[in-house]
């Protein structure tokens, strides 16, 4: 019982960490003190899905599935939670890069907004 709880709390803290690296940056339009713990899940977050590294959350909890013994599984925390089987084998290799994409995209639009707010609050010279 405690390791499934373990795997849970990974599995929660996994989630967070994905939608900081997705959304995140929408929302330092509204509380940009966020930046110092928003800019490096970005950067980490896309990296790990555009250089195709294991992120090393899914690591730990498949280290804790294998000791509390829980199934393992192979290949992304995305691909095994998030996708559905049939999108998993039709995206095949190219998932961590898609990902990756629309991590920067979310990124870039968030960013775009916090630029943008930024510069209007700012007086004429």
């Amino acid at each position: 019982m405690g390791m499934q709880l373990a795997v849970g709390a990974v599995v929660v803290l996994h989630l967070l960490f994905i939608a900081t690296a997705v959304f995140g940056a929408l929302l330092l339009v509204y509380c940009p003190r966020l930046l110092w713990v928003q800019l490096p899940v970005f950067v980490w977050g896309a990296a790990v899905n555009l250089l195709g590294w294991e992120c090393p959350l899914t690591h730990w909890e498949n280290v804790l599935r294998a000791h509390g013994g829980l199934a393992v599984y192979q290949g992304s925390f995305v691909g095994h939670y998030l996708l559905p089987a049939a999108a998993r084998e039709a995206a095949g290799v190219h998932t961590g890069a898609a990902i990756g994409v629309f991590v920067l995209l979310m990124n870039g639009i968030g960013y775009a907004l916090l630029l943008r707010k930024n510069r209007r609050r700012r007086p004429s010279s």
